[in-house]
C-alpha cells in the first residue's frame, strides 16, 4: 500500500480508501465487516461514508452504512487505525427523511447531523467530515452545466464554516472537506477562511475517472494544487461500466441492473458505452482487466490524492486494490488520451 497527506493536514491515508455506500442495501453486516477486515490488512486506512448511505437512497435503509462500520469499530477495536470520513446531505427534496427535509447546511442541520453519525458510528470522533453537496445552485450528478435560472437561497459558505469550526473546537471532527464543488466553490471557501480566520478545507471529493475528467479541465487540479485541497476520486469505475462487465453481459449483477434505469442516467449514455468499449479492448489488448487499467490510470495521476473503490464481494475488493501495483506503459496512456480525444467526458 502507498500513503498520502490529506491536504496541509499532515494526516496520513492510504492511496486506496474503501467507500462503503454499498452497506445496508447490496451488502449485509457481515458483508461490510468482512470487507473492512479485509482491507485493513492490505494496508487501507482511510474509510468513506455518509450519513445518506446506502445507495439507492430510501427511508427504510438510511444510516445502515454507518451503523454498519459503527459496529466493526466496535467489535474490532481498530479506532485509532484508520482515518474515518463521512458526509452531511446538502439540500434535496428528494430526500425528504433526512432530519425531515430539513437539510440546509446550517449550525443546527450539521450539529444535528454529526451528533448522529457519531452515534451510529459508535466513535467519539470524526477524522474528516465533509459537505456532500453544496447549499447553492451548482450542476451536480450528472447535470454539466450552471444554470442561473435554478438560483435558491442558501447558507453562506462562512457561516457554514463556522459551525465547523465549533464543532472542531469541541473534538467531534477533526479536519473538513467538500463534494461535489466547482472551481469557484473551492476558492470562496479558502478565501471565507482565510478572510475570517475560519477552518481550511483540506479534501475535495469529486467524480473523477477514465469516462469523466472534467476535473483536468475546469481548474480545479490548478486551484486544488496551489490551495493544497486533496482530490478523493470517487466512482473511479463508472458504476461499474469501466469493468466492461455489463458490456459482456448486459444483464449482469449490478447497480447498472439491480437500481431504477432513471437513477444515474449519465452512465447510460452512449458516448459512455463506446468509451467503456474502446477502454475495455485497449486493456485486454495489454493483458488487463478492463477494471485494472481503469484504477492503474486513477491510481497514478498527479492530483488525485486518494481513490475510493467499492465492492460487492471480496474477490472485487482485492482485483481493485491490486491494481494499484499495476504500471502503464507510456504508450497505453497515450491510447487512453486519444480515446479521451475522441469520446470527451461522456460520463460527466
Amino acid at each position: 500500500m502507498e500513503y498520502t497527506t490529506l491536504g496541509a493536514t499532515g494526516v496520513k491515508v492510504s492511496k486506496v480508501c474503501l467507500g462503503t455506500m454499498t452497506f445496508g442495501e447490496q451488502n449485509t453486516e457481515a458483508d461490510a465487516h468482512s470487507q473492512l477486515d479485509y482491507a485493513l490488512e492490505r494496508g487501507i486506512s482511510f474509510i468513506d461514508t455518509a450519513e445518506m448511505y446506502p445507495v439507492m437512497p430510501r427511508a427504510e435503509t438510511q444510516g445502515a452504512t454507518e451503523r454498519f462500520i459503527g459496529s466493526w469499530l466496535k467489535r474490532s477495536g481498530k479506532r485509532a487505525g484508520v482515518v474515518l470520513a463521512t458526509k452531511v446531505a446538502g439540500p434535496n427534496p428528494n430526500l425528504h427523511w433526512v432530519r425531515g427535509g430539513r437539510n440546509k447546511l446550517d449550525a443546527a442541520n450539521i450539529r444535528a447531523a454529526v451528533e448522529t453519525s457519531l452515534q451510529r458510528l459508535q466513535t467519539d470522533y470524526i477524522d474528516l467530515y465533509q459537505l456532500h453537496w453544496p447549499s447553492r445552485n451548482v450542476p451536480i450528478f450528472g447535470a454539466s452545466a450552471f444554470d442561473p435560472g435554478k438560483e435558491r437561497a442558501c447558507v453562506a459558505i462562512e457561516d457554514t464554516l463556522a459551525v465547523l469550526g465549533q464543532l472542531q473546537q469541541e473534538g467531534k471532527i477533526r479536519h473538513i472537506g467538500v463534494s461535489n464543488e466547482s472551481c469557484w466553490g473551492v476558492s470562496e471557501f479558502i478565501k471565507q477562511a482565510e478572510l475570517k480566520g475560519l477552518p481550511r478545507i483540506a479534501t475535495i471529493q469529486n467524480l473523477y475517472n477514465l469516462t469523466a475528467r472534467h476535473f483536468e479541465t475546469s481548474l480545479l487540479d490548478e486551484t486544488c494544487f496551489r490551495e493544497q485541497v486533496s482530490l478523493l476520486a470517487y466512482s473511479p469505475l463508472a458504476f461499474g461500466q469501466l469493468t466492461a462487465k455489463y458490456l459482456d453481459n448486459p444483464k449482469a449483477h449490478g447497480r447498472m441492473t439491480i437500481f431504477p434505469a432513471n437513477w444515474s442516467p449519465r452512465y447510460m449514455r452512449p458516448g459512455v458505452l463506446a468509451a467503456a468499449a474502446q477502454y475495455a479492448a485497449l486493456a485486454r489488448a495489454h493483458g488487463m482487466t478492463p477494471a485494472q487499467m481503469a484504477l492503474a490510470w486513477c491510481y497514478t495521476r498527479w492530483f488525485v490524492g486518494s481513490t475510493i473503490i467499492g465492492a460487492t464481494t471480496l474477490a472485487q475488493l482485492k482485483e481493485n486494490i491490486d491494481a494499484l501495483g499495476t504500471v502503464l506503459a507510456p504508450d497505453v496512456v497515450a491510447q487512453i488520451d486519444a480515446i479521451h480525444a475522441s469520446l470527451p467526458n461522456p460520463g460527466q
